[in-house]
């Protein structure tokens, strides 16, 4: 049984990601936080679930039940406490269980994530490894996979030739959550993913490695707003640009919650004053990034697709804005735009201006 994503406001802020605010990573420390004191006689793992729901309730923790289960969950060796037996789940814990119960749960107090507190995550049919301050994989993210999928397995609608190997490029790849899950459910895919993050370039590294898909991906760490021209000498014109690059407004990225503020790297998650300086970016570049019919894929706060619209419009030339898809929960969420076919013969004048 998979987990399933938590659904907690601190991961719905805004109609879009979850994020973080303008703090500094290295100045968020994990803080102590007072735990209930070790039983004294021998406890249940239900009885354990129990007490730290209390607890986390008590504390503010967001979505308290679900963080106690996923925590003694994982330390029994599941994925959920559903998935255990009941005998399990009323056995006496040993001391040293219960110690790292404990630890675990305190940890949780902090108001560190869960996925970053148990190290792991799922995302689609993968678990991968967590760690702060590596962006955590939301649930809308696992709908643009689909939506890459479903596309990437009808080449003649997006006007690919048969012959022509698909490859992908992600921008701003994180725990590689959106690569990995290509690449694993397209074994003749062939993906480049980067990060300006070298914590994220080497969980990307490290989940590929666990997967046993290091072979079919390339990871590199570089900043694509300051390393560009790095980037278009260092790959070739790929069939698919997929991202979840930053997109919050600034002025929403103090509102959020502490499992955002002091955990995650705010250079994932804010967009700059309208939520569009790493899009804006990315798109300046897809026309030499993607090859002919290629098209990018972007995940995007609800306002976007008008404004993204336009500005292509108006400041990319070879560029063509498709379409906007909407997420589960109906907003306008997932932003298709495709590369031109170079046109040819007297009349094409000089093709694609790059």
């Amino acid at each position: 049984m998979w987990r399933r994503s938590l659904s907690t406001s601190y991961y719905r802020c805004f109609g879009c990601r979850s994020s973080g605010p303008k703090v500094l990573w290295k100045s968020q420390a994990v803080r102590t936080c007072s735990a209930p004191a070790l039983p004294t006689g021998r406890i249940t793992p239900l009885q354990a679930v129990k007490l730290w729901k209390r607890r986390f309730e008590e504390r503010g923790v967001t979505e308290p039940e679900q963080s106690s289960q996923y925590i003694i969950a994982h330390l029994l060796g599941a994925k959920t406490i559903e998935s255990l037996e009941q005998e399990r789940l009323t056995e006496f814990l040993s001391r040293e269980q219960t110690e790292q119960i404990w630890k675990l749960c305190t940890t949780r107090l902090s108001r560190m994530p869960v996925q970053y507190v148990i190290e792991e995550w799922d995302f689609r049919d993968l678990t991968l490894k967590m760690r702060p301050p590596v962006f955590i994989p939301r649930p809308e993210t696992e709908e643009l996979v689909e939506l890459v999928l479903n596309d990437l397995q009808m080449k003649t609608e997006m006007g690919v030739p048969a012959e022509t190997e698909p490859t992908c490029l992600e921008v701003g790849c994180g725990s590689g959550a959106i690569s990995l899950s290509l690449l694993k459910s397209l074994p003749q895919l062939k993906g480049v993913a980067l990060d300006q993050s070298q914590d994220a370039v080497d969980l990307t590294r490290e989940n590929a490695l666990r997967l046993g898909l290091e072979d079919r991906l390339e990871i590199h760490h570089i900043d694509v707003m300051k390393d560009a021209e790095t980037l278009l000498r260092l790959i070739r014109p790929v069939t698919t640009l997929v991202s979840n690059p930053p997109y919050l407004f600034s002025e929403d990225m103090a509102s959020l919650e502490p499992e955002i503020v002091r955990f995650e790297d705010p250079a994932a998650l804010d967009g700059g004053e309208d939520g569009l300086k790493v899009i804006k970016q990315i798109l300046t570049l897809a026309p030499q990034i993607l090859s002919s019919y290629g098209r990018a894929y972007l995940e995007v706060d609800p306002r976007h697709p008008p404004l993204i619209r336009q500005w292509v419009e108006g400041n990319v030339d070879g560029l063509q804005f498709k379409e906007a898809r909407h997420d589960i929960t109906g907003r306008p969420r997932f932003c298709i735009l495709q590369k031109e076919e170079v046109k040819q013969g007297p009349q094409a004048g000089s093709g694609l201006r790059n």
